[in-house]
Formats: structure tokens, C-alpha cells, sequence
């Protein structure tokens, strides 16, 4: 049977994230520089998104820069910012006809200002779609989401918005960048690494992690499928025990 028709539409994650890892590699495999990894990563952006879509998932976060990439060699961090730009201008009718809502996290002022403006622009096009939410982690680390979220709270309790004794999850939730998301149930990392490199550290608490060897660029819709049939197979507990489940 084809993978796609052994999934449970009813079971699919709510939020699925995924760390696109391996452009770099994947070029210097071919004999090419690591920005022509990252231009051929938006294929297989753009046709797991679509992918995504057409199975009813509703929230689709990419991690495609994070505050550490900011490190990288200047030529590599300016082709990122270019792909980025480039592909916000290609895919906005994709995401038109699509019915997808862009969504964007991070901390988006240090992005170059063309780069900001045509975010927004897309972001703003897209606002009123319904059919799934796209959100970019752009000059995104989880570190530095929380670390936001404890200085506007303690700024609240300080001139006396929030009380200290109304502190829960609910709360550090709304001050997060992912505030009008739910939490991550599955993530996908490809690759081969096995580490979460600050990317949504709060948010996938209980979510099923899911490890592939396939460099980004090589990941088709068939190994989104496998992700999503290895993640309904699992047994997800929520700290209870199996008997409480069932």
C-alpha cells in the first residue's frame, strides 16, 4: 500500500516542526558551494509545505535561521538572506492558491531591512488564509525566546499588570513568539544529527521526536509520510502510564 494512503488523516500532528539540516553538505556532496545547498533546499521547502497542506496539517514551522547562524561566514549568511528573499517573491502565489497563512518568529529586526519588508509584505497578503499556518524561525533561539518572555513578565509584575501568584503556563505562553500556536507535536530533524539546537525548547515538551540520515535537499514528500506514520504508531502518554491511557 502507498504510504500516503496508510495515514490516519484523524491522527496527524496539530503542530508539526521541522529542522531542515544538511543544504551545507549536501553541496559540498555534489561538488558545489554550501549556498547552492540552501537555494536547493527551497524545492523540498516547497513541496513539503504543499504536502503538508494536502494532508490537513495546520501548523507547519520551519527552522530556517537561528540566532546562532548568524555566525556563519558572511557570504553564506548574505545567500541565505538572498534565498530568503527570493523565495518569499516566488512561492506568494503558492501560498495564495494554497489557502496558507504565513507566520514569522524570531527576532526579526536584525534581518536585513529588504528582507524584513518582504516578509511582512507576504505575511500580510496571507493573513486571512485558513487553510494552514506556515511560520518561518528566523533569527530564532529558543534561549532568547525565554529569556524575552522573563523580562516582559517581570516588567508586568513590577508595575503591578501581572501578579506574581498568576504565573503558569498559560502565562509564559502568551509572551512567547508562538503564543497563538499550539504546542509541537512532532518533530522532524534531518540529516543525522541527533540534537534540538535551540528550536522551540518550551513548545515540544511532549512532542514525539523523529530523526532521519536524508540531507534537506533529498527529503521528499515519501519521507514526510514516514515521519508521520513512525509518529501515529508511538503511544504518546503525556507523563501518565499506558494503562491510563487506554
Amino acid at each position: 500500500m502507498d504510504l500516503l494512503q496508510q495515514i490516519d488523516t484523524k491522527k496527524l500532528p496539530k503542530h508539526l516542526a521541522i529542522i531542515m539540516d544538511g543544504n551545507g553538505r549536501w553541496a559540498k556532496k555534489q561538488g558545489f558551494l554550501r549556498a547552492f545547498g540552501h537555494e536547493s533546499g527551497t524545492k523540498s521547502v516547497k513541496k513539503i509545505i504543499q504536502a503538508s497542506a494536502e494532508l490537513g496539517i495546520k501548523n507547519l514551522t520551519l527552522y530556517a535561521f537561528s540566532t546562532e547562524n548568524w555566525n556563519r561566514p558572511k557570504l553564506e549568511v548574505d545567500t541565505l538572506m538572498k534565498v530568503l528573499i527570493n523565495a518569499l517573491k516566488k512561492e506568494v502565489d503558492t501560498l495564495q492558491n494554497n489557502n496558507i497563512k504565513l507566520n514569522a518568529i524570531g527576532n526579526l529586526e536584525l534581518l536585513p531591512k529588504t528582507a524584513q519588508n518582504q516578509l511582512l509584505e507576504v505575511i500580510n497578503l496571507t493573513k486571512d488564509n485558513t487553510l494552514m499556518t506556515l511560520t518561518l524561525a528566523l533569527s530564532y533561539g529558543s534561549r532568547e525566546e525565554l529569556t524575552n518572555a522573563v523580562r516582559i513578565i517581570s516588567e508586568k509584575v513590577k508595575n503591578n499588570i501581572i501578579s506574581i501568584d498568576t504565573i503558569d503556563d498559560s502565562i509564559i505562553n502568551e509572551h512567547l513568539y508562538t503564543h497563538n500556536l499550539p504546542d509541537v507535536d512532532l518533530v522532524i530533524r534531518t540529516s543525522g544529527e541527533h540534537r534540538i539546537s535551540n528550536f522551540l525548547l518550551w513548545q515540544i515538551a511532549y512532542a514525539e521526536l523523529y530523526f532521519t540520515d536524508i540531507l534537506w535537499p533529498d527529503f521528499k514528500e515519501q519521507d514526510l509520510y514516514e515521519a508521520i506514520l513512525s509518529y501515529q504508531k508511538r503511544e504518546r502518554r503525556f507523563g501518565k502510564t499506558s494503562e491510563q491511557i487506554k
